[in-house]
């Protein structure tokens, strides 16, 4: 697994760098064979507040987790905690879905996928802050549902596989899971 760390507002020591690798680099166990997509992490420093962002692009799938705290190291080991617990919670949707699509299996003992998220940064477009671009790929509502778990995110903008439609799932107050369909005028 190939984990590209950069800092933010920080400098990257070589001690902070090796402490992302072993706690990262132990998530590795949960796959069959080293991925070849690289795995980013970002540290940054905002007043105080120590925050690492973690983004894992794993066979089709993004597994992404962010914590922050008054302490950089305290924020590595929590934050690869929330991405070890995301695996085994969603190890079992992902592969299933993985072995149902005909392709071999992601995590060891069942699935593996190819996701792009690139992240382009624009200031001059007045009050908007950050501009993401990725692949949108077909898939059914379910996996949808599970990507945005999986990335922690609130919404997730995908392309409908029965409609072939770009549609948007999103988690609602009370729990639940709505879904937006567009409708033109």
């Amino acid at each position: 697994m190939k984990i590209q760390v950069r800092g933010n507002h920080l400098e990257v020591t070589e001690a902070l760098h090796q402490y992302v690798e072993k706690k990262i680099g132990r998530l590795e166990k949960y796959f069959h064979a080293p991925t070849e997509h690289s795995v980013h992490v970002t540290l940054s420093v905002v007043r105080d507040y120590h925050t690492v962002e973690v983004t894992m692009p794993i066979n089709g799938f993004v597994i992404r987790a962010e914590e922050r705290s008054g302490d950089m190291y305290a924020s590595i080991d929590t934050v690869s905690d929330k991405l070890e617990k995301q695996i085994e919670k969603h190890k079992t949707k992902l592969n299933k879905r993985v072995r149902q699509e005909g392709t071999h299996s992601l995590f060891k003992e069942l699935g593996e996928g190819n996701v792009r998220v690139l992240v382009e940064d624009e200031e001059d477009l007045s009050d908007l802050v950050r501009v993401k671009k990725f692949a949108v790929k077909p898939m059914p509502v379910d996996e949808a549902i599970m990507q945005m778990d999986l990335l922690g995110h609130d919404f997730f903008v995908f392309s409908n596989a029965e409609t072939e439609e770009v549609n948007v799932v999103y988690k609602r107050k009370d729990g639940q899971y709505g879904l937006i369909e567009p409708t033109f005028a």
